[in-house]
């Protein structure tokens, strides 16, 4: 059993978990992951050990639980919001069932070393709906507490993460003889669309953004599933790393939430064409809308208020919309496809 607390990664070989690893790495945190498939080679020397399967498995969380002490887990394991609409009840499973799943292994690591477990739980704004395009552009920015009316499975499995979170954090056997003094320290994070230049899109809702780029770096047409009037919140892979850390190493007591929302820029498609075009003078994007990818888009809001995060543990991202663009999303991907920046 390692003695030295380590940290757990679930879903660590997606587009958050890359980052992460190399992040912790050279914090010097020693890490062990978890992924249905085996993680990438360049990652795999970065971690102490990794676990091949579901946080479905209670045999694996079990193993480990003795194998390991555990301070502080980052819950990455999700069905995105795309597949969710295709495969709900697997959403279900892994979104909620998972999650309840790897909130038990928290308590019980609390309980069996003397000390709160800290949890990091990326959610999403796919939490939030609007019953009209309307209603969206009245709302503007949102807070975390308003239009909690999710229209995605993602999104309703994630609004009951949160939930679940603040139980375990706050109210855990609440009426036991006994209650438990050891709860776990649940931290959520509300993520706009995430943007990497390392990783590949995945299929999410939001990633109209860098399939747009992929596609013009690799000198392909691309149609953009959305209208160019579409708006929603985005923010570049490191300041969502950046973001995950800093929470995680506030003190409880200085947090006034268990949720936050976080932002960086929030553009049309259009504003995003125009520095594709710029950077891509032959590029080819034009318009095909999917109507019901349009629909729940349209859900989500053009803008979050993150004023919580900003005064509660100084969220500040450092790329705004254009340093995202041309300072890391252009120059990284055009050396993967070109070898050059």
């Amino acid at each position: 059993m390692s003695r030295k607390p380590v940290v757990l990664i679930t879903g660590a070989g997606g587009e958050i978990g890359h980052g992460l690893i190399q992040k912790l790495q050279l914090m010097g945190r020693p890490m062990i992951t978890l992924d249905l498939v085996p993680i990438a080679g360049d990652l795999a020397g970065l971690v102490r050990q990794h676990y091949t399967g579901s946080i479905l498995d209670k045999q694996i969380l079990d193993r480990i639980l003795t194998e390991y002490e555990i301070d502080l887990i980052f819950h990455l394991a999700a069905v995105l919001s795309t597949r969710g609409e295709f495969a709900p009840i697997i959403a279900h499973q892994v979104n909620v069932e998972g999650t309840l799943n790897m909130l038990e292994f928290a308590q019980h690591q609390g309980e069996s070393h003397g000390r709160s477990v800290t949890f990091l739980y990326p959610s999403s704004i796919a939490v939030y709906g609007f019953a009209n395009l309307q209603e969206k552009n009245r709302a503007g920015k949102v807070c975390e507490d308003l239009y909690n009316h999710p229209i995605t499975m993602y999104g309703c499995n994630k609004l009951y993460g949160e939930q679940l979170g603040n139980y375990y954090c706050n109210y855990y056997k609440q009426l036991a003889a006994l209650e438990s003094s050891m709860r776990v320290d649940f931290r959520g994070l509300r993520f706009p669309g995430l943007i990497s230049a390392q990783t590949l899109p995945s299929g999410g809702t939001s990633d109209y953004a860098p399939e747009m780029i992929h596609a013009a770096a690799m000198g392909k047409s691309y149609d953009c599933f959305v209208r160019d009037n579409s708006k929603i919140p985005f923010m570049a892979m490191p300041d969502a790393i950046d973001s995950l850390l800093q929470l995680a190493s506030v003190p409880r007591k200085d947090l006034s939430r268990v949720v936050y929302n976080v932002g960086a820029f929030a553009p049309s498609v259009e504003q995003m064409k125009k520095l594709i075009f710029e950077e891509f003078p032959l590029a080819q994007i034009g318009t095909k809308i999917d109507e019901k990818r349009q629909r729940i888009i349209d859900s989500w809001p053009e803008d979050v208020d993150d004023s919580a995060a900003r005064n509660d543990w100084g969220h500040a991202p450092r790329y705004d919309l254009n340093s995202a663009f041309r300072d890391y999303l252009f120059p990284k991907i055009k050396e993967q496809y070109h070898g050059t920046k």
